[in-house]
C-alpha cells in the first residue's frame, strides 16, 4: 500500500535553540525534509546571543511519524529542541465552540426584557400557542447533534467523552456552512443489546425534542442507529437525518451522476460493487436504487448478500438490501462483485482492495474508495481501466465529504419547518451538489464542488425546502 502523504492533521510546533552559524538553519530544515516531514513556517521567536529561537511547522503522516521527526531534528548538531506542541491538541484545548449572546446586556432595561420580568410574557405566550416556541427561541434554528459515541470516525466504539471533540467539529461545520447553532448532545447508553441501547437513545431523542429544530444521528453504530431513526422519525414532529447514513448517500450519488456524465455510461447502465453493508453502505445503496442504477452487488464481511442469505442471521437492512440487490444471484466475495462491474463504493476499512482485483472491472471504472482517513485502495494504486478515483481526503482530488451536504440540508429542513426528510430531498439534494459542476468544468479529476465553495449550502437548502414544499405531513 502506497505511504500516506503528510497531512496538517498530524501538525507540529517545534521550538527550538539554533546556534547562529552559517548552515546550521539548512542542516535542521534538511533533516526534517529527509525524515519525511512537510515543513510549513519558520517563526523567528528571539535572539539570545550566539542562540536564535525559531518555531517550525511540520507537517507528519501520524503520530509515530512525529516522533522520527523530532528524533531527527535532535540529533542535528548546534540544535536543541525546547518543546513540541502538537497544533491540532492546541486548537481542541478548551472546545472549539461557544454560546455567544445575540446583543449584549449592558442595562437594567435589556436585563429587564432578556430576562426577568419581560421573559415570563414570552414564555406566556409560548404556552398559550406552543408553535410561538419556533419564532421567540433559538428551537427554529438549532440542531442536536446525538450521538452516543458508538461509531466515531475509524476509531470505533469509543464512548460519549471522546466522542465530543468530533461532535464539536461537526456543530461549528453547521454554523460556518448553514448557519445552524448546533449542539453536542452526548449520551452513554451503558450494556444490553442493541435494541436496548436503540431503546436508551430514543428516550433521549424523545426527551430533548421540544427545545430543537431538528437531530442530527452521528456516529452511532448500525444496526442502532437504523432503529434509533426510524424510531424518531415516526414519533417527533421535527426532522430526524442521521448523517452518516444519508449525507455520506446525497454526496456519493452527487459525484456518481458527474462521474457518469465523465465516463460517457448512463447510470441506469450500471452495476456497483458496494463494500461494507453498514450505515453508509446501506443509505448508498438505496439511494443508488432510487435513482435507477442498474444493480447493485453488496458486500460484508461474510461475501455477497442475495436473497439466498436472507435467512442467515443478518439483521433487517440487510436483509432488506439482499432483496433488491444482486439481480443475477452473483457469489463469493469482492472478487467476484467486482468482475466487470462499473463502480466500486468502498465504505469498509483501510487497504482492503487490491490494484489487481480493480483491473477486473470495466473499462472507464469509478472508484470511490470512502475509508477514511486511509482509503480501501490509494489513488496511485488503481490500474489503467479505472478512470475516476474519489476518496473522502482532502488531499486528492474529488473528496466525497458529507459537509456538501448537511449544513445546506438542515438550513432548508429548518426553513421550510418540515417535520421529515423524505427520499426525495435526498435526490434534489445531491442534484443539487452535482448541479454546481457546471458539465464544461467535468472531468476525472473534478466530479464534486469543493467543500468550501459557498454556492453548495444555499443551493442544497433550497432544494430540500422546494420538496418540503410538495409534503402533505
Amino acid at each position: 500500500m502506497a505511504q500516506v502523504a503528510p497531512s496538517a492533521g498530524y501538525t507540529l510546533s517545534i521550538r527550538v535553540n539554533v546556534r547562529n552559524t552559517p548552515g546550521r538553519l539548512g542542516a535542521l530544515t534538511t533533516a526534517i525534509g529527509r525524515a519525511g516531514g512537510d515543513i510549513g513556517a519558520v517563526d523567528l521567536v528571539e535572539h539570545r546571543g550566539d542562540v536564535v529561537v525559531r518555531d517550525v511547522s511540520v507537517k507528519c503522516r501520524d503520530e509515530r511519524h512525529g516522533q522520527e521527526i523530532v528524533e531527527a531534528v535532535r540529533a542535528v548538531e548546534g540544535v536543541e529542541v525546547r518543546g513540541v506542541t502538537d497544533r491540532t491538541f492546541e486548537m481542541h484545548r478548551g472546545g472549539k465552540i461557544a454560546v455567544v449572546p445575540k446583543f449584549p446586556v449592558k442595562t437594567r432595561d435589556d436585563l429587564s426584557m432578556a430576562y426577568t420580568p419581560g421573559v415570563a410574557r414570552v414564555s406566556s405566550a409560548i404556552a398559550s400557542d406552543p408553535s410561538r416556541v419556533w419564532d421567540l427561541t433559538i428551537k427554529g434554528n438549532s440542531v442536536a447533534v446525538l450521538t452516543d459515541g458508538s461509531a466515531v470516525l475509524g476509531l470505533g466504539n469509543i464512548g460519549p467523552e471522546a466522542a465530543m471533540p468530533v461532535m464539536e467539529g461537526k456543530a461549528m461545520l453547521f454554523k460556518e456552512f448553514g448557519g445552524v447553532d448546533a449542539y453536542p448532545i452526548c449520551v452513554r447508553t451503558g450494556g444490553g443489546d442493541w435494541h436496548e441501547r436503540a431503546e436508551r437513545i430514543v428516550e433521549v431523542g424523545r426527551a430533548i425534542a421540544p427545545g430543537f429544530g431538528g437531530i442530527n444521528l452521528e456516529d452511532v453504530a448500525a444496526p442502532v442507529c437504523f432503529e434509533v431513526e426510524g424510531r424518531l422519525a415516526g414519533e417527533l414532529d421535527i426532522p430526524v437525518f442521521h448523517d452518516d447514513q444519508h449525507g455520506t448517500a446525497i454526496v456519493v450519488l452527487a459525484a456518481l451522476m458527474n462521474a457518469c456524465t465523465v465516463v460517457g455510461k448512463p447510470l441506469g447502465s450500471m452495476r456497483a460493487a458496494v463494500m461494507g453493508v453498514g450505515a453508509a453502505g446501506v443509505a448508498c445503496i438505496k439511494l443508488a436504487l432510487q435513482m435507477g442504477i442498474g444493480d447493485v452487488v453488496a458486500v460484508d464481511r461474510r461475501g455477497i448478500l442475495s436473497s439466498m442469505r436472507t435467512a442467515e442471521g443478518t439483521n433487517p437492512w440487510k436483509r432488506w438490501v439482499a432483496r433488491h440487490t444482486n439481480r443475477d444471484r452473483v457469489g463469493g466475495g469482492i472478487d467476484e462483485a467486482l468482475k466487470g462491474a462499473d463502480v466500486f463504493i468502498g465504505v469498509s476499512g483501510p487497504g482492503l482492495i487490491r490494484t489487481d482485483q480493480l483491473a477486473t472491472m470495466a473499462d472507464d471504472a469509478i472508484v470511490f474508495a470512502l475509508s477514511n482517513p486511509t482509503p480501501e485502495i490509494m489513488p496511485e494504486e488503481v490500474p489503467p481501466n479505472v478512470r475516476v478515483v474519489a476518496t473522502g481526503r482532502s488531499d486528492y482530488p474529488n473528496q466525497i465529504n458529507n459537509v456538501l451536504a448537511f449544513p445546506g440540508v438542515f438550513r432548508g429542513l429548518l426553513d421550510s419547518r418540515a417535520r421529515g426528510v423524505t427520499e426525495e430531498m435526498k435526490v434534489g439534494a445531491a442534484q443539487a451538489i452535482a448541479g454546481v459542476v457546471a458539465e464544461s468544468e467535468l472531468s476525472e479529476e473534478y466530479i464534486v464542488p469543493s467543500v468550501f465553495d459557498r454556492r453548495v449550502a444555499p443551493l442544497v437548502a433550497a432544494a430540500v425546502q422546494s420538496e418540503a414544499g410538495q409534503q402533505t405531513v
